[in-house]
C-alpha cells in the first residue's frame, strides 16, 4: 500500500486561507447585493461564508474595504469572461454581435452585479476610486474593442471616429437600463418584458441599434 503522506500546518494554511476569503468574498456579494453598503451586516456575512467574524476583520479590516474586494471581484469575474469571446479573432461585425450578446447574457445571469453598480453610484464610486485595480481591469477590454473598431474601419465596414469607452457605455447602458427598470417599464407599458420571447426581442433591438449606428451604408 502507497505510503500517505501529510501536510504540515504551513502547507495547508494559504490554501485554507484562499478558500476562507473566497467563501467571504462570497457570502459578502449575496449580502450587499441584497442589503445594499448600508444595509449589509458583518455578522450575516460571517454565518453566510460559515466563519468567524473576526477572520473577516483579519483579511478586510471593515466592511468598506470588503465592499472594495467584492466589486474588484465582480469586474475580475466579468472582464475575465470577456477575454474568451476573443473578439481579435472574428471578423467585426461578428465581435460587436459577441460583445453585444455576453453582455445581455451575463447581466441576466449575474442580477447581483448590477445591484453592486447601483450600490456603488449611490457612493459616487468612492470605493472604485480607492482601488488600484479598477482601471486596469477596465483597460484590456477597451483596448480590445478598439482594435475591432480599427478592423472595422480599414476594412471598410465601419465608420470612422467611434470612441470605444463610449460604444461600451452604449452597449452597457442598454443592457443596463433594460433590466434595472424591468418592473417598472413592465407595469407602465402594459408588457411583459422578462420573458424568453422578450429577452430575445430585446437583444436583436439593441444589436441592431449599434451596428446601425457602426456599419458603414
Amino acid at each position: 500500500m502507497p505510503k500517505k503522506t501529510s501536510r504540515t500546518p504551513a502547507e495547508t494554511r494559504p490554501r485554507n486561507a484562499d478558500r476562507s476569503q473566497r467563501d467571504i468574498l462570497s457570502a459578502a456579494l449575496q449580502e450587499f447585493a441584497e442589503f445594499g453598503l448600508g444595509g449589509a451586516r458583518m455578522d450575516r456575512i460571517a454565518e453566510r461564508a460559515g466563519v468567524n467574524k473576526r477572520l473577516i476583520y483579519y483579511y478586510f479590516e471593515h466592511k468598506d474595504s470588503l465592499f472594495t474586494a467584492v466589486l474588484e471581484h465582480a469586474y475580475e469575474n466579468i472582464r475575465g469572461e470577456e477575454r474568451q469571446l476573443n473578439l481579435s479573432q472574428v471578423e467585426p461585425i461578428e465581435a460587436i454581435r459577441r460583445l453585444i450578446a455576453f453582455t445581455w447574457d451575463y447581466y441576466i445571469a449575474h442580477p447581483e452585479f448590477l445591484t453592486l453598480l447601483n450600490s456603488e453610484n449611490l457612493h459616487r464610486a468612492r470605493h472604485l476610486k480607492q482601488s488600484s485595480k479598477a482601471q486596469s481591469l477596465n483597460s484590456p477590454l477597451i483596448e480590445s474593442l478598439a482594435g475591432v473598431l480599427d478592423r472595422g474601419v480599414r476594412s471598410s465596414v465601419f465608420r470612422a471616429g467611434v470612441d470605444p469607452v463610449q460604444l461600451y457605455i452604449s452597449i452597457a447602458g442598454l443592457a443596463y437600463f433594460y433590466l434595472s427598470n424591468v418592473h417598472t417599464l413592465s407595469t407602465i407599458f402594459g408588457r411583459e418584458l422578462l420573458g424568453p420571447k422578450p429577452r430575445l426581442e430585446r437583444l436583436s433591438h439593441m444589436t441592431d441599434l449599434v451596428l446601425g449606428y457602426l456599419v458603414r451604408e
